[in-house]
């Protein structure tokens, strides 16, 4: 009985900490959510969902405006995973007939009937199965259903057609209405702890002016008010409304405003949208089909003027600007080579790692406990002039450095391997100072490698966003420098692909 109280509780504050995620916005004026509701809509996604302004809403996944988005949430104690034969079994979702897709298809026929503009999202702490087909039918970048893959094939004797064969016969239709339906659909993945998602709520609240409860205090009572107010009848809440709710609450709070945020994006986070708290957002997701650049001039030729013009119309009048790089590691160095080090410019990054906290070279007094920078060099080819750095912080990337080197790359004559002393890993970088330190000291190895006259310096990354900004601020120090991305996902054989050349031709 205790185990299931908690259950639910958890499950209550799950649902109750996203809302206030994307209800929170409403206070501020540049957020494109102008309405949010909660435990109210189409059945089994009637957890939550947003509306946004349409003059400024994100776009869907091919590109056209997404009006509104309903969220079902669901949580669960202990970790697991789920699949596609999950969303047909009613029990999945703790009911006696409808399944969650059933209930779906329901709500697209009344909501979404050509199936664009809206969409209808699965929220949960549940991984998608490693093994499971419909992985690899889920963006990782907006976590909607990838049509081309649900469709990779043309009979059922396949993955995708056995997905496919599946969801027709249980709902009973035809393929084209099939489609119609997966294209509404959207999964998120939330990784974070409850106490994390509280965390992220205090650094949001303090931004839009509301009450701030410490973190040492057990009780949070946003999570019960929504609950209140639904008992209330107060489902729906447009930006007026909802100011004035909270001022009769009491939650209202002095607003640390701060610098405008700018937000710069080629994957998107599960729940949390830049263009739901940022100012602008550059959106280059349609350069890539998951995490695989479309085409490889696209960097030089599209990219990077983006992403420069962006950048400089963010800091042309602010001294002081708050970046959020949902990015690949070569637009963080570049958006660094940008706004370099002699730009006069204060930075803030919004660092994801366990939590989201902001980074800046001076967030922290230096302390020398911190991990160093280890330097080691290898000779690869010694009549060859490249350099090549293998720089793991969250990794330790030399060997498969080393490997593409001895492969690919012929005119790599030596690998310099950097990574901190205690060992790469998630926590190897404590701060914005820290990484700021870092990025000195590999730039100072670097420095020092090519004074044998290395023609052009080869990076391989695996870092923290803002380290990899602060490193690309020195752009200049380290001279001509490419950038290379890792394939995680596999597609690619687990290598590197050469990115962006810098400076550009």
């Amino acid at each position: 009985m205790t185990q299931a109280v908690t259950v639910r509780r958890d499950g209550d504050t799950f649902q109750s900490r996203l809302f206030w995620w994307h209800a929170a916005r409403l206070l501020d004026p540049n957020s494109p959510i102008i309405r949010v509701g909660f435990e109210t809509g189409p059945k089994s996604f009637d957890d939550i969902w947003v509306e946004y302004d349409p003059a400024r809403s994100a776009a869907d996944q091919y590109g056209d405006p997404l009006q509104r988005e309903h969220i079902q949430c669901k949580w669960h104690v202990t970790p697991d995973s789920y699949g596609y034969a999950h969303l047909i079994d009613p029990e999945f979702i703790n009911a006696n007939a409808r399944s969650l897709l059933q209930r779906a298809r329901e709500a697209q026929l009344v909501h979404a009937p050509q199936g664009s503009g809206i969409r209808f999202k699965l929220v949960t702490n549940w991984r998608l199965d490693r093994n499971d087909p419909l992985r690899e039918m889920i963006g990782n970048r907006s976590g909607a259903m990838r049509l081309e893959r649900l469709y990779g094939s043309s009979t059922d004797n396949s993955k995708a057609g056995a997905v496919r064969k599946a969801w027709r016969e249980h709902l009973g239709i035809d393929e084209a209405e099939l489609r119609i339906l997966a294209r509404t659909l959207a999964f998120g993945e939330a990784t974070d702890t409850l106490d994390a998602l509280r965390d992220h709520l205090d650094i949001l609240f303090a931004y839009v002016g509301l009450r701030r409860v410490p973190a040492y205090q057990s009780a949070f009572p946003y999570d019960d008010v929504i609950f209140q107010w639904m008992a209330q009848g107060r489902l729906e809440f447009d930006r007026a409304g909802f100011r004035a709710v909270c001022a009769r609450e009491d939650l209202l709070g002095a607003s640390l405003g701060g610098p405008r945020v700018y937000g710069v994006k080629s994957f998107e986070h599960a729940f949390d949208r830049l263009e739901e708290r940022c100012h602008a957002v550059l959106d280059l997701i349609p350069s890539f089909d998951e995490r695989y650049i479309r085409s490889d001039a696209d960097w030089a030729m599209t990219l990077y003027p983006a992403l420069r013009t962006f950048l400089l119309s963010a800091a042309k009048d602010q001294d002081r600007l708050r970046l959020a790089l949902d990015a690949h590691v070569t637009l963080a160095f570049a958006a660094g080579s940008i706004i370099n080090i002699k730009s006069g410019r204060r930075v803030e990054l919004e660092q994801r790692s366990t939590d989201r906290r902001l980074w800046s070279a001076d967030d922290a007094i230096s302390d020398p406990s911190w991990p160093a920078l280890v330097a080691e060099t290898a000779e690869l080819r010694p009549d060859q002039p490249d350099l090549a750095v293998a720089l793991g912080l969250t990794h330790d990337v030399s060997a498969d450095v080393r490997q593409y080197c001895e492969t690919a790359l012929s005119n790599v004559g030596r690998l310099l391997i950097l990574k901190p002393s205690t060992g790469a890993g998630a926590q190897s970088v404590a701060c914005g100072r820290h990484a700021f330190e870092l990025a000195d000291a590999a730039t100072c190895a670097v420095r020092a490698e090519r004074l044998g006259g290395a023609s052009l310096t080869h990076l391989f990354i695996a870092a923290p966003n803002a380290f990899t900004f602060f490193f690309g601020q020195r752009q200049i120090a380290l001279g001509s420098v490419r950038l290379y991305e890792f394939d995680f996902d596999g597609a690619g054989m687990r290598s590197y692909a050469p990115a962006l050349t810098l400076p550009p031709p």
